[in-house]
């Protein structure tokens, strides 16, 4: 791998998003992140041979919104390139939401009208016992679910939104979100504090046991998939073949 390629470009909706633990790890392996703000104008990488992988964050608008919103159009078309490149890619939330839509699988809201904000379990299944523990719980932020892509592997689940994980080639897509900080949480939870009434939603206190209680979990989660993702163009393999590293929180 050159130097030029080991880059990251990491996708984010808003102009004030931050990839946060995510971007501050990738740095921590010796990768360079490239933020995009394609929402607010950025123009999205026509090849991606000087980068090592792709993740695409979550954001407020819906992956339904192509057809008024121009830039989540685009961004599902662009999908392809790093589909057919095979290098990592990891979609989050909305990003999840995206892969999902742009391989064939709808994305939509509860059928009660449910969102999840706040911690909730996540479950392995038989596909995703190495990457994930049993149950974990995970920050998570959304009023919107995917369907299951054809020929991907579902790697956990969840009690209202069923599709949390799912791995397809060398793509991943989670529901949940491992890159907020407490900051980020803080950040959330007073910029949108009028979410916190809708139906599922966790009252900002709450949400902040949550994080004493399980940020320490999901940080040595995050640490040891990055590993994996970043290994996955010079390793190829099933998530069944990947072994949980005790030792990733160090």
């Amino acid at each position: 791998m050159t130097e030029m390629s080991r880059r990251i470009l990491l996708i984010v909706h808003q102009e004030n998003s931050d990839p946060g633990r995510i971007g501050h790890l990738v740095q921590a392996f010796g990768y360079a992140p490239h933020l995009c703000r394609h929402a607010c104008g950025d123009p999205l990488p026509r090849n991606l041979d000087d980068y090592a992988g792709v993740v695409v964050f979550g954001g407020p608008m819906s992956a339904n919104d192509d057809t008024c919103l121009d830039f989540v159009r685009s961004e599902l078309d662009w999908l392809a390139l790093p589909l057919a490149a095979g290098i990592p890619f990891l979609g989050v939330c909305l990003g999840a939401q995206l892969l999902a839509r742009h391989l064939g699988a709808a994305v939509a809201p509860h059928p009660d009208g449910y969102h999840e904000i706040g911690y909730h379990p996540v479950r392995a299944t038989p596909a995703g016992r190495a990457l994930f523990e049993p149950q974990q719980y995970f920050y998570q932020w959304h009023g919107e679910g995917f369907a299951l892509p054809a020929g991907a592997e579902l790697l956990a689940c969840g009690d209202h939104f069923e599709n949390q994980a799912f791995r397809h080639g060398n793509a991943y897509g989670i529901q949940f979100h491992p890159e907020v900080t407490l900051d980020m949480m803080h950040r959330w939870t007073a910029t949108s504090a009028h979410r916190m009434v809708l139906p599922g939603a966790q009252a900002r206190d709450a949400q902040l046991r949550g994080h004493r209680s399980h940020d320490a979990g999901v940080d040595r989660w995050i640490r040891n998939f990055l590993r994996v993702w970043l290994d996955a163009e010079a390793r190829p393999a099933s998530a069944q073949a990947v072994r949980l590293e005790a030792a990733a929180a160090g």
